[in-house]
């Protein structure tokens, strides 16, 4: 699959890191729900650490389709809000 990480680039994550990248996924919308800066700036950053170490970062050259589109470490909690599915960020 095809994530792209906001103002950074895409990466190619294999579909069997899907379970790993939706436990963060799953914090992070409770983050969200509660209001939890605290827990929110964790959940993200660690699922967009999870992107980095599980994928492959693609050329900057090389504009495919992202299947999942992530905000930037520096998003606040109501832009994640208004990005977020009913599911989250991450389907599955």
């Amino acid at each position: 699959m095809i994530v792209r990480i906001l103002g950074e680039g895409q990466y190619t994550v294999p579909d069997a890191r899907l379970d790993a990248l939706n436990v963060h996924d799953d914090a992070l919308a409770a983050a969200v729900m509660a209001g939890d800066s605290t827990a929110f700036h964790a959940a993200l950053d660690a699922l967009l650490a999870e992107v980095r170490s599980a994928g492959e970062s693609l050329a900057d050259a090389e504009l495919v389709p992202s299947d999942v589109i992530l905000p930037s470490s520096g998003a606040t909690i109501d832009e994640v809000r208004e990005m977020s599915a009913d599911d989250g960020l991450v389907p599955g």
